[in-house]
């Protein structure tokens, strides 16, 4: 997917070989980072981003660090039917393995439909390198902050999620996914009147080494 073209309302890429700034000194982005907050999927609804935007979101997915310039994560999109027809498919799996009920199967059948875009993030680990696998993943898990925060930066609500569908065999087989290959996340994109309840944030363990 080409990131070359975008709106006059959406940033535009630099051109390869293109010196950039060290730094970006910008108070609302600051301001986005000390408040970023997912909202939960269920609470989205349309309109979800457009084509232009979608392509723009993509770019910034891939602006993260990568060590080796290996581009150790790919992109899947869940956008219009084709979100109901994989919800065919996870109830399907789910009904087989499980005792359950309407109320479950009919989740399963909803949980791509919960936003109007859901983008799977897939880590694609190239083992036996010299570029530790630990770096690979931690690109992909980047990647999908990235989006996040894209998102929300666009307007957007967003929600980072995995769920039991990100580790089943079956459902990876459905996704395609290759060896070496596993789902990041599945973030959800879409829009919100729901105002989401800061959390509690314990705070971090921090030292400072001397030697």
């Amino acid at each position: 997917m080409s990131i070359a073209q975008t709106p006059d309302n959406l940033p535009e890429f630099p051109n390869q070989g293109e010196r950039l700034a060290p730094h970006h000194k910008n108070a609302e982005t600051l301001q986005l980072l000390t408040q970023r907050r997912s909202t939960a999927a269920v609470a989205m609804s349309e309109p979800g981003p457009s084509p232009e935007e979608i392509d723009t979101l993509l770019g910034i997915a891939q602006r993260v660090p990568d060590h080796g310039k290996m581009t150790p994560w790919r992109f899947i999109l869940f956008q219009g039917e084709e979100r109901a027809n994989f919800g065919q498919i996870l109830a399907k799996i789910w009904a087989a393995e499980n005792d359950t009920d309407d109320a479950r199967i009919d989740l399963e059948l909803n949980r791509f439909t919960r936003a109007p875009l859901v983008i799977a993030v897939i880590s694609n680990v190239l083992e036996k390198h010299s570029i530790p696998e630990w770096e690979q993943i931690m690109s992909a898990g980047a990647s999908c902050q990235n989006l996040l925060i894209g998102a929300q930066a666009m307007g957007y609500a967003s929600q980072w999620l995995t769920e039991w569908y990100a580790y089943h065999p079956f459902v990876k087989d459905a996704l395609g996914l290759r060896s070496g290959e596993r789902v990041a996340g599945f973030i959800y994109i879409g829009s919100t009147d729901d105002q989401p309840v800061e959390r509690v944030r314990p705070d971090a363990e921090i030292g400072v080494w001397k030697g």
